[in-house]
């Protein structure tokens, strides 16, 4: 399928560049690469606009805004989309993407490492295909320090819904390997849509590090919190309770079930009392959840009495989300909105497996976190925010 350039395109570049010199290029580098992806669409496609062909795979599906910062400012591309079960992102963009996503995380990972900087250079040769040196090696460091920073202390708006989660990575201090806290923050704004709000690495969870970190995000402006969710995690109730004093909280749900496990007196009754457990929180509404719960309590008050003791005092905190509307419960009865990431978080520092310090482990979970990040706020609707029941 042959394709020809429109001459009129050209002549429109040309003249930019001609009349406008470099204030131009942004520009000419916009309409240039716009062209370019429509005919790679049309060539996945195998089919030109509105034509007829058995050798059709799909069908071109409009446009979708997106902004890349390049060396000449950022450009606002159309990217072109399909439908009908084609697989198709430009290479014009992801070939731009991933290298840059493959550079910074191999600085930050090589870095976090304490390899030369000789070393790195090696690598990031291997990596995008050019040579650099050293003083190029440590100014990509510090330009993305700088970048990373400029991302976790951007401004922030009103997200309805806010999840937080820790984990741990361990980190060498003073000859001793200690386990540093990552504290990590989503939220779901109005448009129903995630994006990773902060993240925060300290040797300690303790109360004052998440009480620290909540008014972090309050004062980037973060407002609107209608309801948060997480574990039961160390010093977070005070921090939570200081910080969004009238906000409900969801104690997640599937931490609850594992939790419990630790007073079931037998094993061969865990299964039992995940399942009892569960059938809780499956309830339709909170006064049937309330009083299936009090059905299970009874059960297990001579055969595991301190179990039955653990459930009264602590599943009622996994049933704020009842006063949810029914169509986001499902998603925000547990922080397993954050598992994936953690997921990912722990396959990439799993390499690193050692951090020689804070500021090294804050630097690779930061590049991780953005990249998820925008790639949630250009993707596909969370929630449905309209939905009021």
């Amino acid at each position: 399928m042959a394709h020809h350039t429109d001459p009129e395109l050209l002549n429109t570049v040309l003249q930019l560049l001609t009349e406008q010199g470099h204030s131009g290029f942004a520009e000419g580098i916009r309409l240039l690469v716009n062209e370019a992806m429509r005919v790679e669409r049309h060539q996945v496609l195998q089919a030109q606009p509105y034509e007829r062909t058995d050798a059709r795979k799909g069908y071109a599906n409009g446009f979708k805004d997106k902004t890349v910062n390049c060396r000449v400012g950022p450009i606002n591309f159309d990217i072109p989309q399909v439908r009908g079960g084609v697989d198709f992102y430009p290479s014009a963009l992801e070939k731009g993407r991933r290298s840059e996503q493959a550079l910074k995380l191999a600085l930050a990972e090589m870095y976090v490492q304490g390899v030369s900087t000789r070393k790195v250079s090696a690598i990031v040769e291997q990596l995008c295909g050019t040579s650099v040196s050293s003083t190029q090696v440590s100014q990509c460091a510090a330009k993305l320090d700088a970048e990373l920073k400029a991302w976790r202390t951007r401004p922030l708006q009103a997200f309805a819904y806010l999840v937080v989660d820790a984990r741990y990575e361990k980190v060498r201090q003073n000859g001793q390997l200690l386990d540093c806290a990552v504290l990590i923050a989503l939220g779901i704004g109005r448009d129903g849509k995630r994006s990773i709000l902060g993240v925060s690495v300290a040797l300690s969870e303790a109360e004052v590090h998440w009480r620290e970190f909540l008014q972090s995000l309050q004062q980037r402006g973060l407002c609107g919190v209608q309801f948060i969710v997480s574990d039961d995690h160390k010093g977070l109730a005070a921090a939570r309770t200081a910080v969004f004093p009238s906000v409900p909280w969801q104690r997640c749900q599937f931490h609850l079930q594992q939790n419990a496990q630790a007073y079931v007196p037998r094993l061969d009754q865990r299964a039992e009392v995940a399942a009892a457990i569960r059938s809780v929180f499956d309830c339709p509404s909170r006064p049937a959840a309330e009083m299936r719960l009090k059905e299970v309590a009874t059960r297990y008050a001579k055969a595991a009495p301190k179990l039955t003791t653990w459930m009264e005092e602590n599943l009622p905190q996994g049933l704020n989300v009842f006063a949810l509307p029914a169509a986001h419960q499902k998603r925000l009865r547990t922080s397993n909105a954050l598992e994936r990431v953690n997921q990912e978080l722990k396959r990439r520092t799993r390499v690193a497996s050692l951090f020689p310090n804070e500021a090294s482990l804050l630097r690779l979970v930061s590049a991780l976190l953005q990249e998820i990040s925008e790639a949630w706020e250009t993707g596909k609707i969370y929630l449905n925010m309209e939905c009021q029941t």
